[in-house]
């Protein structure tokens, strides 16, 4: 299904046919021609977008803390 948003980006990419179309200069079928062109065009556009900004509202699980204990001095130095 396409995404409103695709529709939307199309719409504007194909603005300057569709104000041609309105000042009667060119017909509606390059108009139309022009438009799905524009749908797959603005489709991987905004996929791209969408890819890219994917991970940035995402929060991070949250980890186990550790304690940390010192070292006993025999223990780092082996066996003696």
């Amino acid at each position: 299904m396409i995404r409103p948003s695709v529709l939307w980006f199309a719409l504007a990419m194909s603005a300057p046919a569709l104000y041609r179309y309105v000042v009667n200069e060119v017909d509606i079928t390059a108009l139309l021609a022009r438009f799905l062109i524009a749908v797959p065009i603005a489709a991987l556009l905004l996929a791209g977008v969408r890819f890219v900004t994917a991970g940035y509202g995402k929060k991070e699980e949250p980890v186990t803390p550790v304690t940390p204990e010192p070292v006993k001095p025999n223990d780092a130095d082996g066996p003696s």
